[in-house]
C-alpha cells in the first residue's frame, strides 16, 4: 500500500479506538509524517507549522491560511513525485510515492478566527483529537504511531544518513588547529543546507570544553587539541544524529580509556536494540557495561539517548522506560564517558540492526558486548577518535 494511505489507517484505527471523530495534526513532526515527507515550516525553531492536517472518519483535510495554501498544496501534498536528490554517491535513484489528495480549507491571513470555525465546521470539538492545546479538543499524543518506519521511510532515512555522514566527515577532516567551534558549525551547516537537510542541533566543543559541557553550543573558542562534533539533521520531517571526535597529535592513555569504554556501551545499546526488546533491559545492559568498564557513575551526567525519527528523541531510555522497541523503529543513542562520546542514527530492522549514519573512510575500534540482551559476547565496529 502507499505509505500515506498505510499511516491514514494508523490514525483511523486511534480514532476509532479512542472515540474520535476527527484528528488535528499541527506540529511539524506529525505533518511531515501523515503527509509522507511535507514540510509545514516557516519558523524553524517552532514545534508547529502554518498548515494542519484535519483527518475524520472519511476525508482529508488541509487548515491553512492563504499566504501558505499555495505552496503547501503544490509543494508540499500534491501529486507530484517525491524525490530523493541524486547526489554522487547516493545507492537511491529517485522514486515516486503517490500522496493521497486532501481538500483545503483556507482562511485569510488576517482573519486567524476563523481557522477555529473552519475545524469546529469539519468536526466538533468534543470529538476532535489534537497534537497542540485546543480549548474544547482532547489532546492527545499520536508519536507511538509514527515508531514503526514504512519501507519509503526507511529509504529517505538511509539517504539521510548517508548524506550526513558524508558531510560529516567532509568538515571533520578538513579541520585544523585555530579553527573556531562557530566557523566549523558554520562550515558543515553551509555543507547540509546546499543538500536540503536543515541542522536541528550543531554542538561544537574545543578542549576544555568537551569535558565540562554535555550540551556546547558554538563559540569563538580556538581548537587546539581536540574537538568534538555534534550533528541532528532534518529532512522529510526526519531527523539523524551521530558525533564525531577529532585530536591533533597522540591520544593520552586516559582517553583512549575512556573512549573504547565509550564505544563498548555504545555497543551494548546498538546490538541490544532489536524489535520486542524492552527498552528498559537494554538500558540495564548499557549501565552493567559502564560498570563494568570501571565509570559505573558516568550515565547520571547525561541522558543515554532513545527513540528518534520525526523528533529529536521520541522518548529517552530509562531503567523505568515501559516502551518496547518496535519492528523498523529508529533511535539515536548517545553514550558519553567525561570527555568523549559516541553516537549514530539506527533502525531495528527485523533481521539486523542497521547503522543509517556512518561517516565514509573514518577510523573505527572493534567494540565488544558480553551482556545476556545482546545474546553473549558479541561485537561491532564504533567509530574511533580522528587523529591528525
Amino acid at each position: 500500500m502507499d505509505e500515506v494511505k498505510v499511516k491514514l489507517q494508523r490514525v483511523r484505527d486511534y480514532m476509532k479506538k479512542n472515540g474520535l471523530k476527527g484528528l488535528l495534526l499541527s506540529r511539524q513532526a506529525n505533518f511531515a509524517w501523515i503527509t509522507g515527507g511535507g514540510d509545514s515550516h516557516v519558523v524553524m525553531g517552532s514545534d508547529t507549522g502554518v498548515a494542519s492536517v484535519l483527518l475524520t472518519e472519511k476525508r482529508n483535510y488541509i487548515i491553512t491560511n492563504n499566504i501558505e495554501a499555495g505552496r503547501i498544496k503544490a509543494e508540499e501534498t500534491g501529486s507530484q513525485s517525491l524525490k530523493i536528490p541524486s547526489y554522487i554517491g547516493c545507492k537511491y535513484r529517485p522514486y515516486k510515492s503517490t500522496r493521497t489528495q486532501f481538500t483545503f480549507a483556507t482562511h485569510m491571513w488576517y482573519e486567524e478566527e476563523k481557522r477555529l470555525a473552519l475545524i469546529k465546521k469539519i468536526c466538533p470539538l468534543d470529538k476532535l483529537g489534537t497534537d497542540t492545546p485546543l480549548n474544547g479538543a482532547k489532546l492527545v499524543n499520536i508519536a507511538p504511531l509514527r515508531y514503526s518506519l514504512t519501507p519509503e521511510e526507511i529509504k529517505r532515512y538511509e539517504w539521510l544518513g548517508r548524506e550526513c555522514g558524508i558531510s560529516m566527515g567532509k568538515v571533520c577532516t578538513s579541520l585544523k588547529t585555530g579553527d573556531t567551534e562557530n566557523e566549523i558549525a558554520g562550515r558543515l551547516a553551509e555543507d547540509l543546507l546546499a543538500k536540503g537537510i536543515v541542522p536541528t542541533v550543531l554542538l561544537i566543543a574545543a578542549d576544555d570544553r568537551i569535558s565540562k559541557y554535555r550540551h556546547p553550543i558554538p563559540t569563538d573558542k580556538k581548537v587546539k587539541k581536540y574537538v568534538m562534533v555534534v550533528l541532528c539533521g532534518r529532512k522529510w520531517g526526519l531527523i539523524v544524529s551521530l558525533t564525531r571526535l577529532v585530536h591533533f597529535g597522540k591520544i593520552s592513555a586516559e582517553l583512549r580509556r575512556k573512549h573504547n569504554a565509550t564505544t563498548e556501551v555504545d555497543a551494548c545499546f546498538i546490538l541490544s536494540t532489536r524489535p520486542g526488546a524492552k527498552v528498559s533491559d537494554i538500558f540495564r545492559c548499557a549501565l552493567q557495561t559502564y560498570k563494568n568498564t570501571g565509570f559505573a557513575d558516568e550515565w547520571r551526567l547525561h541522558h543515554q539517548g532513545g527513540a528518534t525519527g520525526y523528533e529529536g528523541r521520541d522518548y529517552k531510555g530509562t531503567l523505568d522506560c515501559k516502551e518496547v522497541v518496535q519492528e523498523n523503529q529508529a533511535f539515536a543513542w548517545n553514550p558519553s564517558i567525561t570527555g568523549t562520546k559516541s553516537e549514530d542514527t539506527i533502525i531495528a530492522l527485523p533481521d539486523r540492526t542497521k547503522i543509517i549514519s556512518p561517516v565514509p573512510d573514518w577510523p573505527m575500534i572493534e567494540a565488544r558486548c558480553d551482556c545476556r540482551w545482546c545474546g553473549g559476547s558479541v561485537s561491532i565496529m564504533r567509530p574511533d577518535i580522528l587523529t591528525k
